[in-house]
């Protein structure tokens, strides 16, 4: 396989998590839109970075075989704390953690999953669907992604779902 290749094999997304990338950049951009703080220019800037970040950083950990496989770590995570993709993307367009920190909840889970991207604002609140996209039948059979085991009511994800901040 020529150099080119494997470099453009690298960079561009896999194709099958562009539209779930999409959905958590849109959804990320449009809290700092209706806050009216950010520019235009300022929020394509920050949408082009967040989408190659969240790129990169998922290219090793996507798995449409087992959507919950990797959740944790594809989870975008404020918890008084901004998560670090977020961080580095709005740092670009001239957004400190303070301001981000001030625009975003406070309290943020953004699961962005294969076929599946959902939020959730506060420690209790409900889950919301973003983006989902049919899978076959057996894709998934009897596995339970860490949303699906806080919408059944477990109080936290098993063991093997913990929510992690990404880096």
């Amino acid at each position: 396989m020529s150099q080119r290749l494997r470099h453009s094999q690298r960079r561009g997304p896999r194709p099958d998590m562009v539209p779930e990338i999409a959905a958590a950049v849109g959804f990320v951009s449009g809290l700092l839109r209706t806050r009216g703080c950010v520019s235009e220019q300022q929020l394509q800037v920050f949408s082009g970075a967040l989408r190659e970040a969240l790129t990169e950083h998922y290219r090793h950990h996507w798995f449409p075989d087992k959507p919950s496989k990797g959740s944790g770590y594809r989870c975008l995570r404020i918890n008084q704390r901004m998560d670090p993709l977020i961080g580095r993307a709005g740092g670009l367009v001239g957004l400190g953690l303070p301001q981000l920190l001030r625009l975003l909840p406070p309290e943020l889970a953004l699961w962005v999953d294969p076929f599946e991207v959902c939020y959730r604002i506060g420690e209790d609140g409900s889950i919301c669907v973003l983006y989902q996209a049919a899978r076959s039948p057996n894709s998934c059979a009897g596995l339970l992604s860490c949303k699906e085991q806080v919408m059944l009511g477990r109080s936290s994800p098993s063991k093997n779902c913990i929510m992690a901040v990404s880096s």
